[in-house]
């Protein structure tokens, strides 16, 4: 068994600060897309690079994108996810392109030139987190488990 609860606006931006690569969906002619992305918060805003020609540097800026990062221990049967939606915008102007770069320029892994910046300044940011209920608990016995198991 487990439980989930409702991450805080808060704690949503926490995790999303703590991650460097996250998910971007976006609606092409062909339906959906997904493709993974370095990114870099800078304020209200999640901000990746792409190239031209690729689905999202095509199809993911001046409509609208959703954005997911997320955490999984399996072994702990534990993680969180943490979905930002808002309008895709394609960074042009050079005073918001060195800021960014100054304040945390999102450095993709992938090989090639990534030129192209999209923000995705979001108007619902959303998450969730999910734990297993088996908790364990120190007695002077030892560690025992809810399923009444001793470890």
């Amino acid at each position: 068994m487990s439980h989930s609860r409702v991450l805080s606006r808060s704690e949503c931006v926490e995790r999303l600060a703590g991650g460097q690569v996250g998910r971007v969906a976006v609606c092409t002619p062909r339906g959906p897309r997904v493709v993974p992305v370095n990114y870099g918060l800078d304020e209200d805003s999640i901000v990746f690079r792409t190239t031209p020609f690729s689905v999202v540097g095509t199809h993911g800026w001046d409509r609208r994108l959703a954005f997911e990062v997320d955490h999984v221990e399996p072994e702990e049967e534990r993680g969180w996810s943490v979905v930002a939606t808002g309008l895709g915008v394609l960074v042009e102007d050079d005073s918001e392109l060195e800021n960014i770069r100054r304040s945390g320029d999102p450095t993709p892994w992938a090989d090639g030139e990534r030129m192209l910046y999209i923000r995705l300044r979001w108007d619902d940011l959303t998450g969730r987190e999910i734990a297993s209920r088996a908790r364990t608990v120190q007695d002077s016995g030892g560690v025992i488990e809810d399923a009444g198991r001793k470890a």
